[in-house]
């Protein structure tokens, strides 16, 4: 009988060999969750609404904003910014800028995203607003523009401080518009180690705070953090086979354990979930007729690859919804004019946005007729 059993139980973990031990992943943290990058899609969470201090991953806010400045042309990688005592002073982990340094804009985003320096992304913010105060209220507006329910922020810098916190969901949804929308993040938080003022006699040594870039097969990414009322935070996000994950760990004990359940929170996605890419960029979905068009008729395509997740075993099938918003000419090539919904029995699972593969101009009145005309004469 004991023989049976045993038999039996090496047949389920065979074939459910990750599901099983779902329910012990982040057990010792506050809260966590991991999604899939792409979509936004929950893979696993825990407590991801409670509202938690969360250390330095306050500065992935800050990141967002330097980078929005960045790609807007309204400052540059090498611009160059003085140091004010404010900054200077500021404790916590540093870089160690001292009042009247002269710091390009790179290096101090090397500064926040290696080593987490809160004198850098002082600096940054008065340089980027005038005031941390004024930088912060920009942060507080940038979370309510991406509709997070449980964040508010007192500081830049992620120090301890009443009316300071945020939710792993939350963090969630602020890491993904990091890594899906301002891309150029991973050029700096996927940096292992390196040096500021290398040329000096101030040569300073960056070594990331996140270990699992190091070690961790794809990891690129992304923030860690460390106070007292936060305990041990991670945000990381790795990439492999184009699925990317974020997962967001809060509350440990310590650092070891912090990385050893994202590690076990990250292998719990990619081994229990694959990426399926159900339609292509520019893929043909629809034609359509547009009224008073230079173009009689067009191609509606996909804006972007339409890709969804799965469980490793799963093979479903999909039916997909148009929706057309309501466009007026001219239309030009790449303008979005609605979007394709895909959805299995039960829900829906994801949109992608559809465009026109060519630029149609509204007809002047003379050619509409002209074009009727024709078109009576001839049978077109």
């Amino acid at each position: 009988m004991r023989k049976n059993i045993f038999i039996i139980m090496i047949g389920i973990f065979i074939i459910f060999p990750y599901h099983v031990f779902a329910d012990e992943l982040i057990p010792n943290g506050k809260s966590g969750i991991l999604i899939e990058a792409r979509s936004g899609k929950i893979i696993y969470e825990k407590d991801k609404d409670k509202r938690v201090s969360i250390a330095s991953l306050t500065k992935m806010v800050g990141q967002i904003i330097i980078l929005q400045e960045i790609e807007s042309g309204k400052i540059k990688w090498d611009d160059i910014v003085t140091v004010s005592k404010n900054a200077s002073d500021m404790g916590g982990s540093q870089i160690y800028i001292e009042e009247g340094e002269k710091i390009s804009v790179e290096d101090l985003m090397k500064g926040i995203s290696v080593s987490s320096g809160n004198d850098a992304i002082v600096a940054m913010a008065e340089y980027i607003s005038g005031s941390e105060e004024k930088f912060v209220d920009r942060m507080n507006a940038l979370a309510k523009k991406l509709k997070l329910k449980n964040t508010h922020f007192s500081n830049c810098t992620g120090l301890d401080q009443d009316n300071h916190y945020s939710s792993s969901y939350d963090l969630a949804i602020i890491a993904r518009e990091l890594v899906i929308n301002h891309p150029d993040i991973i050029r700096f938080s996927s940096i292992y180690e390196d040096y500021l003022r290398e040329n000096t006699d101030r040569k300073f040594w960056l070594v990331n705070t996140n270990k699992l870039i190091n070690f961790y097969d794809g990891a690129d990414g992304l923030k860690t953090g460390h106070t007292d009322a936060a305990g041990y935070c991670l945000a990381a996000t790795a990439i492999r086979n184009n699925l990317r994950l974020i997962g967001i760990v809060l509350g440990e004990e310590d650092s070891k354990i912090r990385n050893k359940e994202m590690v076990e929170l990250l292998d719990y996605g990619f081994n229990n979930t694959k990426l399926k890419c159900l339609m292509r960029k520019e893929d043909v979905v629809d034609n359509i007729s547009i009224e008073k068009g230079s173009v009689k008729n067009s191609k509606v395509v996909l804006k972007n690859d339409f890709c969804i997740i799965e469980e490793k075993n799963e093979n479903n099938k999909y039916s997909y919804d148009i929706k057309y918003d309501n466009y007026k000419l001219p239309i030009k090539k790449g303008d979005i004019i609605g979007k394709i919904i895909v959805k299995n029995d039960k829900e829906s699972l994801g949109e992608e946005s559809i465009t026109i593969n060519q630029t149609i101009e509204k007809l002047n009145v003379f050619k509409y007729v002209k074009n009727n005309i024709i078109g009576l004469l001839f049978g077109i």
